[in-house]
Parts: structure tokens; sequence; C-alpha cells
């Protein structure tokens, strides 16, 4: 689903304060001011969002700006967003934890929505924004506030790949169905991270090729029994003829324990499935008990929690999609 919004909605002295209450409607509840005070009269922007399933796109195209979120907003509110500035023309300055990451065009960074921040736009500019679920995120790095507010280059590497996909999204978005949609949406979130992945305070120590092994028999393990409700951590043990100990040593490096690895793969693939148009005619109940769930309310719950909607109103945005 795709919509505009633009200050050109109202008269030029509600501008700002209206472009204020638009941000904050977006992203996250923010505080917003012209750089310059002589600046507010002519105050212009604009938002085009772009929903996909666990990913929220924006291109913003604004004049110059300060924008804060302090700890009064994170006091008064449960959002848990990553938001992702990727700068498209003119130049930015992301702060957050201590730092300042300064974006020229093609450049990236990550900031928290639990954290205070400040954007800074000194000069008219473009923006495309990413949301996704804090939870979504943390499942896939270790010590994010590490990687907050630090410049990933856009020439080269991943960062590269993840600009030629924006960049494609943008222009396909509207037409996609909806599990094409849920597939591109991970695969943005997968360049991103690999992007962040080559920042210096994310480097960890190797793996050793042992370790991969048996990290990735695991993985195996689990993914090829996502049906079973009885799945845990000492059945996959029991299986492998292995310790449960030793389960939990080889996903020591790894963000999320073997219990909660086989949550998310569960609701991966349920997320997956209530989009399926051959299982439009499922109950979502059936879907959760086929992936390894055995009580519908707290599938429910677990999923709302993940992905931020109902299985229901996942499967319906999945509907209306397909209907436009």
């Amino acid at each position: 689903m795709t919509q505009l919004l633009s200050t050109d909605a109202v008269s030029r002295d509600q501008r700002l304060a209206y472009w204020t209450d638009m941000i904050c409607n977006v992203y996250v509840q923010l505080e917003c001011d012209a750089v310059h005070a002589d600046d507010s009269g002519d105050f212009t922007g604009s938002i085009r969002q772009h929903t996909l399933p666990s990913l929220d796109m924006s291109v913003v195209t604004s004049g110059p700006q300060k924008v804060v979120r302090t700890p009064g907003h994170i006091a008064h509110s449960s959002d848990d967003f990553f938001l992702v500035s990727i700068q498209a023309r003119g130049q930015g300055v992301v702060r957050q934890d201590g730092r300042d990451a300064v974006l020229s065009a093609g450049d990236f960074a990550l900031y928290d929505s639990t954290r205070p921040y400040e954007l800074l736009f000194e000069e008219a500019f473009e923006q495309i924004v990413l949301k996704l679920p804090g939870d979504r995120l943390r499942s896939e790095l270790r010590d994010t506030e590490s990687l907050t507010a630090t410049t990933v280059s856009g020439r080269e590497g991943a960062g590269h790949l993840l600009l030629g996909m924006i960049r494609t999204l943008r222009e396909d978005i509207d037409t996609l169905q909806p599990a094409s949609a849920l597939a591109v949406a991970h695969g943005v979130q997968n360049i991103l991270v690999a992007g962040l992945q080559t920042l210096p305070a994310a480097r960890a120590p190797s793996l050793s090729n042992l370790t991969a092994y048996h990290l990735a028999r695991v993985k195996r393990h689990i993914d090829a029994q996502l049906a079973d409700p009885m799945l845990s951590v000492g059945t996959l043990a029991a299986q492998l003829g292995v310790s449960v100990s030793h389960i939990h040593r080889v996903f020591k490096s790894e963000p999320l324990t073997p219990s909660q690895y086989i949550w998310e793969r569960r609701l991966e693939a349920c997320s997956r499935d209530l989009l399926e148009p051959r299982l439009a005619g499922r109950p979502v109940a059936e879907i959760a008990y086929g992936r390894g769930f055995n009580d519908a309310a707290h599938f429910s719950r677990a999923f709302r929690e993940r992905f931020g909607c109902s299985p229901r109103e996942w499967r319906q945005q999945g509907v209306s999609s397909r209907i436009q």
C-alpha cells in the first residue's frame, strides 16, 4: 500500500506543525524545528509511504530541519523500532549513543527508537527511511547499541547491494504480490544486516570450521522438524547424539538462543503460509498447528509481538494487496 503526505495540504503558517504531526504518525513521537528561525514560514516537505509485510519504506523530501526524540517521548510510548536512513540527496547527520553518522548521498545509518536520537539536515534533502520491528533486527544482530549512528557506505559491498534493491523496490512496489513482497522485505533486511555486520563494532571472532558445521547441522534439523510440536533443544540433542549444553555452545555467537531460534523460524513459516493463495481457505489455527504451535491464543500473541498485527490482519493485508 502506498500513500503520499505533503505540507501542500495546509497553509504556509501551519506547515511546520503539520509536518511534525506527519512524521510522528509515520515514524515515532518526535520534535521538529526549522534549522533557521526564518525558514519556518517557508517550510515544505512530503513523505511517500510504502508498506510491506514487516517493513515500512518511505521517501522523505524536505527542507532543512532538526528532529529530536527525547527521553520524554520514549517514556510515553511503547514504540520499539529500528529506523534506517538512506541518504538519497543532500547531507544528513544521525546522532545516537554518543556518535555522529554523517551521511552523504548513498550512505546509510541505523538508529533505535527505544533511545534518544537526533537528526539534523542543514539543507534540502531526500532520504529513504526503512522502519523495522525492533525484535526482528535484534534476532539477526548482536549488540545493536554499538551499531547505531555509524555510517555505512553505499558505494561498495552490502551497502551498494542494498541501494540497488531499494531503487528496484521503489519502482515495482505497487505491483508486488503479497508473497513476493514478503520475500523482498526479508531480502532487504538480510542485505541490511550484512551491511551492518561490516562495521568494526559488529565483527566477532570467526567461528571455527567445526563449530560452523555443528551450527548448520542443528539449524537444518530444526528447519526440517518445525511441524513437530514436541521439538525442543532436548529432543534435538537426543536425535543428534550430543548434549544440550553442546547445542547451547554452538549457538553462543548467535543473537538467538536455540529455543528462540525455533520460535522465530516457526513464526516466519506461518507468516509465509498466511500469504500463500493456495492456503487461503485454511483456518489460521490450522496453519499454526501445522508449524508446531499447539496453542492458538499463544500463537496469536507471539505473532502480534513479532509482526505488529494479528495473524488474521496479516492475511487480510495480503488479500487487499491482491485485490488492488
